[in-house]
């Protein structure tokens, strides 16, 4: 079992950065897909970027292609999100998630994972 625990949210203006970060509590985190997931007012939970078990997978949704960057630390059992060129429309909660199994297959489905993070609070301004 795994415990994730997000931070890095806050206000940035549009055209601005910020890095998430995903601690992990727990054994065996580099046996761990990992995923990002964001929610905004009023909308479904959607998928943003996921990271396969042994790190050099990746996929992202279309909107953030280019401007997002899903990266682990194994050794500091951590999972990062680089956010770059910020819009207002990436303002959400955003997630972290985890899951063990095979799952690389349905990697965007929030189904997939087990484990959740609380969740960090984004909010880009124009």
């Amino acid at each position: 079992q795994v415990q994730l625990v997000e931070s890095g949210g806050g206000l940035v203006q549009a055209g601005g950065s910020l890095r998430l970060a995903c601690a992990a509590s727990g054994r065996a985190f580099m046996m761990y897909s990992l995923g990002w997931f964001r929610q905004a007012p009023g909308k479904e939970r959607e998928f943003v970027a996921a990271c396969s078990r042994s790190g050099p997978n990746t996929d992202y949704v279309d909107s953030v292609k280019g401007r997002f960057a899903i990266s682990r630390d194994n050794a500091k059992n951590t999972v990062y999100l680089q956010m770059n060129s910020l819009q207002p429309e990436d303002t959400a909660v955003y997630y972290c998630a985890a899951d063990r199994g095979n799952s690389w297959l349905f990697r965007r489905r929030s189904s997939t994972y087990a484990y959740w993070g609380q969740g960090t609070q984004v909010t880009v301004s124009s």
